[in-house]
């Protein structure tokens, strides 16, 4: 099978141009591609992990990633998938993300000399002349053509600032340096950008002429791209501090029946043929799928040390009914109580099983919260000091457990 073929076979290609072209430079290890990272927060997330793994894959067989830092675009911000205008970050913001992408993506990504390049879109996007890119870029561009395009769809009926409508430019633009300056001839991407990514490769024929042969590809054949890296209203993270490790094998732990076997073939690095295997599994089976997939993904983004204690405290929590050291816990302090009781609800939001009050008082009003066993029932219910002891269990659900502690 060749990588080519590997990659239909999990589920990664939605769109291609250029296919035949495409085939021959990925299998034989000639392409130079590049993936764009927005730094619109500190940490990569779950939500990222098709994009890292498919570059380690493509670098495996002697192909050679860009991974492009949006420092740039990252001060217009991407409108695609959303309903309003992304928050606005500061410089100072947006290179500190930047750092904290670079460390995540050397787990990953091999960056010694010749293997792989980091580069950011600011050292560019910042320096241009506004009037000298409308003259070089603005002209190759229909209007008519972007407001048809999909990243704009959602945004034309409840209002699309200029800033944003620039953004097809940025993105298109970029490719179209990348190509001259660093010999990057292929793009991947998010499905929901091809209406961008393609705007890129029109440029560069536009401006570089027929015979420059730039392809596109484009991932997430549906919607499971958009589902990874949320649960419960909150990211998940790459970054330990953020999402401990137990919790990030929680998450992929807990993935529907219905997709675990997607995510393994799309994010983990098991062969395509003891995959199609557990296409057979289901049942109790499919619970050990889940626990193959979280470990492996663990094992990716925290080492194998990380991955084996997540999963023996899972085993020890799901199976046994146990309480493991390596449980989530919250160490609480006297301020925490009000006349030595605490909320329910506010330890749902103190230990991040919920992401507000309001989605506290709505886990509760269904019955989703159990404390030490006992289901929760009334918005209002608190818990004395005293019946903390040696820890508080609250469980959301039928599969996240979260462990209270009071310092003495």
């Amino acid at each position: 099978m060749t990588l080519y073929d590997e990659l239909i076979a999990r589920g990664l290609i939605a769109q291609v141009t250029n296919e035949d072209e495409i085939k021959t430079m990925i299998n034989e290890g000639k392409a130079t591609f590049y993936i764009g990272f927005d730094c619109t927060a500190d940490s990569l997330t779950a939500g990222h992990f098709m994009a890292l793994t498919l570059m380690k894959r493509l670098q495996m067989a002697g192909n050679k990633p860009i991974a492009l830092i949006g420092g740039g675009t990252t001060m217009i911000g991407d409108p695609s998938g959303r309903t309003d205008m992304r928050k606005m970050l500061t410089k100072e913001d947006i290179d500190h993300n930047a750092e904290c992408f670079k460390r995540q993506m050397e787990r990953f990504i091999d960056f010694s000399e010749g293997k792989a390049q980091m580069i950011n879109n600011a050292d560019w996007l910042l320096k241009l002349n506004y009037v000298e890119l409308l003259r070089e870029v603005g002209a190759c561009f229909s209007v008519n053509n972007m407001l048809r395009a999909k990243c704009y769809e959602q945004r034309m009926e409840k209002g699309l600032s200029f800033l944003e409508f620039n953004y097809m430019i940025m993105q298109s633009y970029d490719f179209y340096y990348l190509f001259k300056e660093y010999g990057c001839n292929m793009q991947f991407g998010g499905d929901d950008q091809w209406s961008n990514m393609l705007g890129g490769t029109e440029l560069i024929r536009r401006k570089l002429g027929k015979d420059a042969h730039a392809m596109t590809i484009t991932l997430l054949t549906d919607s499971q791209g958009k589902k990874m890296g949320k649960t419960a209203g909150n990211a998940v993270w790459l970054d330990a501090k953020k999402t401990s490790p137990y919790d990030f094998f929680q998450y992929w732990r807990n993935v529907a029946d219905s997709d675990v076997l997607k995510c393994i073939r799309m994010l983990t690095f098991l062969p395509i043929e003891e995959i199609n295997e557990m296409d057979k599994w289901e049942g109790a089976q499919l619970n050990k799928a889940k626990e193959i997939l979280g470990y492996e993904l663990t094992k990716m983004v925290h080492g194998e040390e990380e991955a084996n204690k997540a999963l023996e405290a899972s085993r020890a929590v799901f199976v046994n009914g146990g309480v493991s050291a390596d449980m989530p816990t919250t160490e609480l302090t006297a301020e925490n109580f009000v006349d030595g009781s605490i909320l329910v609800s506010d330890l749902l939001v103190l230990g991040g099983l919920a992401p507000s009050k309001g989605e506290a008082k709505r886990l509760i009003q269904q019955g989703g919260i159990l404390v030490n066993d006992e289901k929760v029932v009334q918005f209002n219910a608190s818990v004395a000091l005293d019946a903390f002891g040696d820890g508080l269990i609250v469980k959301k659900g039928k599969k996240v457990f979260h462990r209270f502690t009071v310092k003495n």
